[in-house]
């Protein structure tokens, strides 16, 4: 039977501020993939071709070719805030979206892309880590103190911005350009990882989840998971495991 596989390496020491993980992920013939919201942006060979996949605001479900063999997708994934700079545009603009990287970097792009059909799978992600790194670019430091902050439960826009010594105005611009969009929508994908943190744990109900996680109540949880998964809470964190952000 075909399996499918998931791996997560550890990107190179230079890459660490910018760069959450490089991955590989091997799919099986006609299978389908659920992908949620993570706050990242990701460079992706997928099925030959090179593209820059937007930060999500919602599930997206694709599904694999039915072919004989089975197929690997590889790529880099850019923590969040660092996409808007390693991109060299507004992250907003692949928001939802699915962009050849020649169409984003057309200096280097389609070199590029020839070069990674060229490469066995190793090598792949080896030029796409070198290609990052050689684009020198930093991490917004704002968009990172306030990701991790937005990461606590309890926390306010308004008091992160204020502990930031910025305007939430100011803050929203920042984070729609680092990231791809504002700090709502970045505190609402750090609830659900925190969700998926807490089911891997000890059992506990799905009201004391909820309330742990720093969801207003376990209906306010069930409408968040729906609308950033397209599942039921119970059905999603069945199978839900927390990947590199």
């Amino acid at each position: 039977m075909d399996l499918v596989t998931y791996r997560e390496l550890a990107p190179p020491t230079g890459l660490l501020p910018v760069v959450a993980c490089l991955w590989e992920h091997d799919l099986p013939p006609d299978h389908e993939q659920r992908i949620i919201p993570d706050g990242c942006v990701d460079l992706v060979r997928l099925e030959g071709e090179l593209v820059v996949v937007g930060a999500d605001t919602g599930p997206v479900v694709a599904r694999s070719h039915a072919t004989a063999a089975s197929a690997r997708t590889s790529g880099i994934r850019l923590r969040p805030g660092a996409a808007g700079a390693v991109l060299g545009i507004p992250a907003s603009e692949v928001r939802d979206l699915r962009v050849p990287l020649a169409d984003v970097w057309p200096d280097v792009g389609p070199a590029l892309a020839d070069a990674l059909s060229a490469a066995d799978p190793a090598g792949r992600l080896d030029l796409l880590a070198r290609t990052v790194l050689r684009r020198g670019a930093e991490r917004d430091g704002l968009v990172a103190a306030a990701a991790r902050r937005l990461g606590v439960p309890g926390s306010r826009i308004s008091g992160v911005a204020q502990d930031l010594g910025v305007s939430e105005r100011h803050l929203h611009r920042r984070t729609v350009d680092a990231v791809g969009y504002g700090p709502k929508m970045l505190g609402r994908v750090a609830r659900l990882r925190r969700l998926i943190c807490l089911s891997a744990g000890a059992p506990s109900s799905l009201a004391d989840r909820a309330a742990t996680a720093g969801y207003a109540s376990q209906a306010h949880m069930s409408d968040e998971v729906r609308r950033l998964t397209g599942l039921t809470p119970v059905r999603f964190l069945e199978d839900a495991a927390l990947t590199a952000a």
